[in-house]
């Protein structure tokens, strides 16, 4: 059974706080890693259940982190949902239940994001 802790990585607070808010009232459990070398370092760790991950931070961004963590053996087949406001409306993308990537615009869709995270922890749709 996967673990069903989110990993959320984002360097602005406010988003952080936002993210905290909406998961901990859907009732999850989560970390938060406010760089991409932090959220490399608890990824490995924790091997979360899913991961939702900002594109823009200051040291590495959010495909460098994806990258890493594909590279790696243990994170793998971890699903990242990208979280951004470099993703339009038009761009979001939700893949179908094998995907393990999907992408979501800043502002987010609380319902939409909750979706998404289910979807990847439970293997299932709202």
């Amino acid at each position: 059974m996967r673990n069903d802790e989110v990993l959320i990585v984002d360097d602005d607070i406010i988003t952080q706080n936002m993210l905290r808010t909406a998961l901990g009232q859907a009732g999850y459990r989560f970390a938060i890693a406010s760089s991409g070398r932090e959220a490399v370092k608890l990824a490995t760790e924790r091997l979360p259940g899913v991961i939702i991950l900002d594109i823009m931070m200051p040291d590495l961004d959010g495909g460098e982190v994806a990258e890493i963590l594909r590279n790696n053996e243990k994170t793998r087949d971890i699903p990242i949902i990208f979280l951004s406001s470099l993703i339009s409306k038009s761009e979001e993308k939700f893949g179908g239940k094998k995907d393990i990537v999907s992408f979501l615009s800043k502002p987010y869709n609380r319902a939409l994001l909750l979706n998404e995270v289910r979807k990847y922890l439970y293997n299932e749709s709202a």
